[in-house]
């Protein structure tokens, strides 16, 4: 199944790969890698028990993305460890992992996507004509429910961090 038109890039109608998450439903499974000590592996299941965010971006190396991590990363510092927080894209997990580093981002863990693209697929976030991930916010609850859904309408928009974080904190 894929979306068309519901999302551009500066202006360009683009097509979405899967279904869209819709707020109510369980999240869909997936299987993210980063780099810590090693290539490791980072599933749904590691992120039950608190609520999650996961914020979806095309390239940590743009500057729409470095902004929308950063911000993100100021404003959970006041949550600590109450809440599961994850940039995800197709970036390598080494390349996330410099960036996070150089840019001091410590309240969000990296997830690249790169193997096999089953985030983009299951969470309709794979843009079929560039192959990289559009823009989207999502919140889960602690049991892994969706509570929260933005997949930013133009790649090059920032997000709405407010309703995310409110999302987020209820």
């Amino acid at each position: 199944m894929s979306r068309s038109g519901v999302i551009t890039f500066q202006g360009n109608a683009l097509t979405l790969a899967g279904e869209a998450v819709a707020v109510g439903q369980a999240a869909p499974d997936f299987t993210l890698h980063y780099f810590e000590d090693g290539m490791q592996e980072l599933t749904l299941a590691d992120l039950k028990g608190k609520p999650t965010l996961l914020s979806v971006v095309p390239s940590l190396d743009t500057g729409v993305c470095a902004i929308q991590t950063k911000k993100f990363n100021e404003s959970l510092g006041e949550l600590g460890d109450q809440v599961n927080a994850v940039t995800v894209s197709l970036d390598l997990p080494f390349a996330m992992n410099r960036f996070c580093g150089a840019e001091n981002i410590t309240n969000l863990r990296s997830g690249s996507d790169y193997q096999n693209r089953n985030f983009g697929k299951n969470w309709g976030t794979l843009i079929e004509e560039l192959l990289i991930l559009c823009r989207a916010i999502f919140v889960l609850d602690a049991e892994g429910k969706v509570t929260h859904v933005e997949y930013v309408s133009e790649v090059t928009d920032e997000p709405d961090y407010d309703a995310a974080l409110a999302a987020l904190k209820a």
